[in-house]
């Protein structure tokens, strides 16, 4: 399969898992053409043109030629220079390499990941917050983040990749989305009583039974293993964690559980102000299952067998 398809179906099987509905990402997508449409000239020439066709900021292809055929990927949850450094002594050394895939943005996907955000307005909303709410806390943590993201050094992996030639992309929102219907889905069918039913759920899966194994488990943060569940809200992706406002909008919609990858301290504080129960999964054993979940639909569509190096904390298992 070719690197330029292998895109497309990211972005392609990204829409269909978002959260959000297909139909939303449409309309969002619809709105960010017209607006590129009313940009003066002079504004178009810098303007991100992959983003009319693709609306994950932080899922593109960061360097190599979109026609090679690709066989073999190295994945890693986090990708920087070192790991390209191993990917380049690896192939000195004979082993087959045609594109390495981080899961976690970098370059020009860092540096406007936080455009994704704008996916917690719908996702929110979904919850039963009012779109006019959900708008304005979510604009607000926007502008946090970015104003965060702007004095980082964002080229360095992509400089890297770039002078040993190797094809380099990124899978993070379309991933992400993925682990979150996944995870959403088993919640709904399981209809969940008590907070320890989550938590036997997802050691059923191979990531968290693995991250358990080498010290990272599921963990519940607020709540205990009898603590009722009530509403269970999956949030895991969107970019970031959930703006501090949206807790009391979520006590007020009615959650009463909500399953994340991960929370700071004080939003997790937050969440208990509003006694609502908070199950972590766990970062990294999330991001291996929305990455295997994507991985899957790409061997399915591929004629020839792929093969998958794994580094830097990924692990592929095939459902």
């Amino acid at each position: 399969m070719k690197l330029k398809d292998i895109q497309e179906l990211f972005t392609q099987e990204g829409i269909e898992a978002d959260p959000r509905g297909k139909k939303v990402v449409e309309l969002c997508m619809l709105e960010r053409k017209k607006q590129y449409d009313d940009l003066s000239a002079k504004k178009k020439e810098n303007y991100d043109i992959d983003s009319l066709k693709n609306p994950y900021y932080d899922s593109r292809i960061l360097y190599g030629d979109e026609n090679i055929e690709v066989g073999t990927i190295m994945v890693g949850i986090d990708i920087e220079s070192s790991e390209l450094l191993l990917a380049k002594q690896l192939m000195n050394a004979g082993t087959k390499i045609d594109l390495v895939i981080t899961h976690h943005p970098e370059g020009h996907a860092y540096s406007t990941f936080y455009g994704v955000m704008e996916m917690h307005v719908d996702t929110l909303n979904k919850q039963g917050i009012p779109i006019n709410i959900t708008d304005k806390i979510v604009s607000e943590r926007i502008k946090e983040v970015q104003r965060n993201v702007l004095p980082q050094n964002t080229e360095r992996a992509y400089d890297t990749a770039k002078l040993l030639n190797i094809p380099f992309m990124t899978a993070h929102t379309v991933a992400d989305n993925h682990v979150t219907s996944f995870l959403q889905k088993k919640v709904d069918e399981l209809n969940p009583v008590y907070l320890r039913e989550i938590i036997e759920m997802l050691n059923g899966c191979p990531e968290y039974k693995h991250a358990t194994k080498v010290g990272h488990p599921p963990l519940i943060l607020n709540g205990s293993d009898n603590s009722r569940c009530g509403k269970v809200f999956v949030d895991m992706t969107g970019g970031t964690e959930l703006p501090i406002e949206a807790f009391e909008k979520l006590e007020a919609a009615g959650v009463g559980t909500m399953v994340g990858m991960h929370l700071s301290p004080k939003c997790v504080n937050e969440a208990e102000k509003h006694h609502i129960n908070i199950v972590v999964a766990g970062h990294i054993s999330s991001d291996n299952l929305g990455l295997n979940l994507l991985f899957d639909k790409l061997e399915s569509k591929c004629l020839e067998k792929l093969k998958f190096i794994e580094c830097s904390g990924f692990r592929r298992y095939k459902r």
